[in-house]
């Protein structure tokens, strides 16, 4: 985990479970680690809209988005996965490492963060620390500890 995402972890009184694991870049690969790491395995879309507003949607590992239903919600008419390249700009994270971690790297209402009410509800949450070589285990309370920190646009929605 870098420095800057364990100060403001620190900062922000966030206690969390981290767990050393090999590098996974897929939910696929991450289904094994399901045996030895507790609570909801989670995943994390790095999305755009057609006016290249960005989204960072936080959702089960095995849930698939229906985007049809978001897009709805956000009243939109086009999503698509963001670039590696607006990925690295927006939150500093590269591809196989998305996590909600990331908006710590956001300037306030450049990227809104968007949490599945599945993972808000969840006892226990696991996300990748910036990078898929770890996953740091939450409980809810920590998981909204951290939801408050971010002063960026954000919203828990029924996906």
């Amino acid at each position: 985990m870098d420095i800057k995402l364990k100060n403001y972890l620190k900062l922000h009184s966030i206690s969390y479970i981290g767990h050393e694991h090999e590098a996974v870049f897929t939910v696929e690969e991450s289904r094994k680690l399901k045996q030895s790491i507790p609570g909801l395995h989670c995943k994390c879309l790095f999305l755009k809209d057609e006016n290249k507003k960005f989204y960072l949607v936080a959702l089960p590992a095995e849930k698939r988005l229906d985007t049809k239903k978001l897009k709805s919600l956000l009243e939109i008419k086009k999503l698509n996965f963001g670039s590696p390249e607006e990925l690295k700009e927006k939150l500093n994270l590269t591809p196989g490492s998305v996590s909600i971690f990331g908006m710590i790297n956001s300037k306030d209402s450049e990227v809104v963060l968007l949490i599945d009410k599945e993972v808000w509800d969840a006892e226990k949450t696991g996300f990748h620390p910036n990078i898929n070589t770890s996953t740091l285990e939450l409980n809810h309370e920590d998981l909204e500890k951290y939801y408050n920190s971010l002063s960026g646009e954000k919203s828990i929605l029924k996906l």
